[in-house]
């Protein structure tokens, strides 16, 4: 736990030196495409005024000078699967975002999607000392929050205070210098599979780069394609990618749940690949161009030209009508939509005031999802598109770079982990098995 709490400070150490350097680059790492982004910082680091500890900051003080995309390789179910393939990939993107930025970049701040996330609700309460709120006393709370035993093999990739009580007053974005006695916190923790840090973290080091800080795909996503109401009355992010879907509540502008499906439109391709005998390349071509999920009578007509080079006359002039094709590609879709809804119930979705879903990712532009995902969600869907920041090349600016551009905001302004307070080290929290607390429930 110390060792894990000290590298997220050193992470943090280095993304500032590197702001104050003015250069970072962002590295989105996922299953179908590896984004990379070079920021350029101005020297505002401050978001709006009242944004409290932990809360998102509006979007400024930087511009994108540099973006490279390029097909991702080595990389299934959003984690690193062939380290040297990975490594090829990485570099390819980097150095292209690198030469279009006309600069050199040292240090990145990377995202990936999969390794198994689990969320935890602490909570934590102490005694305030000297009447008035102070930095040490948000340390001992935090550091008072009960943590259960996560297991050996992971590690905590986020641990955000998402509310503070002072006395019998809830919901205070910062308590710093408020007056009172008794002082709690709610904290939400994300655990992933440490390996696929460790992974990670050894990929971009091999290609001669520093990480500077570490996201979930799932967050970031959130980040980006949630408007400022849907993060402060609640929404759900549903981030469509190709080899994992992530999912993220937010509440109060704090993510409050994270979750990741180990599916996504490459399970979707495949199967139009295996359906239509047909190479994945050309079953990706098919899928982009004619897919969708709802089938009317003019499907029936329209017939898809498969094309092939295999130099079987017939095999290679072969055709398949639409309504066949979004016969393969529906039920894949469903069973997503079905693994994702299983998510949002564990949560106690249905407990929040406001129950807005986004789809974004990639793989939400199949035409009719956001039909079909209403259906099944059982709540108001919309497509969302990330935000709009300065400099972004118009290709970047599809929900297949939700993911990237929630990162460069969480590059500008990261929310307060725990590991930004100086807790002292006897008092890291206890690991006990008390279960965790679905506290949003009863605090919201």
């Amino acid at each position: 736990m110390i060792e894990l709490y000290e590298s997220q400070r050193a992470m943090r150490n280095m993304r500032k030196a590197a702001m104050q350097r003015g250069v970072i680059a962002i590295l989105d790492v996922g299953s179908s495409k590896i984004a990379c982004l070079v920021l350029r910082f101005d020297g505002s680091e401050k978001g709006g005024e009242n944004d409290g500890i932990g809360s998102l900051a509006g979007q400024s003080g930087f511009r994108v000078i540099g973006a490279a995309t390029t097909r991702s390789r080595g990389v299934r179910f959003g984690e690193i699967d062939a380290m040297g393939e990975t490594e090829r990939a990485i570099r390819t993107a980097v150095q292209a975002a690198q030469k279009m930025a006309q600069i050199r970049v040292d240090h990145v701040i990377a995202c990936f999607s999969g390794a198994e996330p689990r969320s935890y609700g602490l909570d934590g309460k102490v005694e305030i000392e000297n009447t008035t709120v102070s930095e040490q006393d948000i340390a001992r709370v935090l550091s008072a929050c009960d943590v259960p035993d996560f297991g050996h093999s992971r590690e905590v990739l986020h641990a955000q205070p998402v509310n503070f009580a002072l006395d019998h007053r809830s919901g205070l974005g910062d308590p710093r210098g408020q007056i009172g006695q008794t002082l709690s916190t709610d904290m939400h923790m994300l655990t992933v599979e440490g390996m696929a840090i460790q992974n990670l973290a050894h990929c971009v080091k091999r290609c001669d780069l520093e990480l500077a800080g570490i996201a979930s795909s799932a967050y970031v996503s959130g980040v980006s394609a949630l408007v400022e109401d849907e993060q402060e009355l609640g929404a759900a992010c549903i981030d469509l990618g190709g080899g994992a879907t992530g999912v993220s509540i937010f509440m109060k502008k704090h993510m409050i749940y994270a979750d990741s499906v180990r599916m996504g439109g490459d399970h979707v391709t495949g199967d139009i690949s295996m359906g239509l005998q047909v190479p994945m390349a050309t079953a990706e071509r098919i899928k982009t161009f004619y897919g969708g999920v709802v089938a009317t009578g003019m499907d029936d007509r329209e017939m898809i030209e498969i094309g092939g080079d295999t130099g079987d006359w017939h095999h290679d002039r072969r055709t398949v009508s639409r309504a066949e094709l979004i016969g393969i590609m529906r039920p894949r879709v469903e069973e997503i939509l079905e693994e994702v809804r299983a998510r949002l119930d564990a949560a106690g979705f249905e407990h929040l005031p406001s129950q807005q879903i986004v789809l974004t990712g990639g793989a939400s532009q199949i035409p009719g999802l956001d039909g079909l995902a209403s259906k099944i969600l059982g709540q108001q869907v919309r497509l969302g598109r990330p935000m709009r920041v300065h400099g972004l090349p118009q290709a970047a600016t599809g929900p297949g770079f939700a993911s990237a551009v929630g990162l460069c905001l969480f590059a500008a302004h990261p929310q307060d982990e725990w590991w930004d307070f100086e807790i002292p080290v006897e008092r890291y929290p206890a690991r006990s098995l008390k279960r965790a607390v679905k506290w949003f429930r009863d605090n919201w």
